[in-house]
Order: C-alpha cells, then structure tokens, then sequence
C-alpha cells in the first residue's frame, strides 16, 4: 500500500500525517496485495468546513473513493477511512461473485 498525502490549505502539522497513515493501515491492511497506491486530499474552506477525500486503487479491478467533510478535521477523516475500508471490501466481495458465477457457468457446462 502506497499512501499520498496532499494538504490544499488545511494548517496541520507533520503528526496528522501519521495518524491519516495509521487510520488508512487499520481500514486497508486486511485487503492486502490488492490495495494499490491510495491517495488522500484534504482541504479547509475557511475555518468551517475541513475536507477528506480518499481515492484507493482496488487491484486489478478499478478505483474507488469517498469524500467526507466536517468542521472537526478527525471527524471528517475518521469516516472517510471507515467509509473507504467499506466500499473496498464491497467492491471485492462484487468482483469475487462475479468471478465464481462464471466459473460455475463453466463447469455446469
């Protein structure tokens, strides 16, 4: 798992960026080798509104990503992963279903 971090106006400080990084490791991990390069962004639209988007590549099968925002920076961030961690297993999970019902096609045949 390879993680990006881009801050676009956010004030935070070099600590945050190893709690994004422990967040998306505790979401992703159990995915293992399909996890490919995830890239989070994270913005402040004044003093607000913060923004967490996470875009993850879901190996071999394409891209997914979720975007949350709050005026609690953690808040925002902690549901973004937990919503990531989500979405991929569900994407796995559609791309597995998919695989076995053509194969049990096959060999039905």
């Amino acid at each position: 798992m390879r993680i990006t971090t881009h801050f676009n106006g956010a004030d935070v400080e070099r600590a945050f960026e190893s709690y994004v990084e422990r967040r998306l490791r505790f979401a992703l991990a159990r995915f293992g080798s399909h996890v490919g390069q995830v890239t989070v962004r994270i913005g402040a639209d004044g003093r607000t509104r913060n923004e967490c988007r996470i875009s993850t590549e879901v190996l071999p099968f394409g891209r997914v990503s979720v975007e949350e925002s709050d005026p609690d920076l953690f808040a925002a961030l902690d549901r973004a992963t937990g919503r990531i961690g989500r979405l991929f297993g569900r994407e796995l999970g559609r791309a597995r279903d998919s695989r076995m019902s053509r194969e049990s096609v096959r060999t039905a045949a």
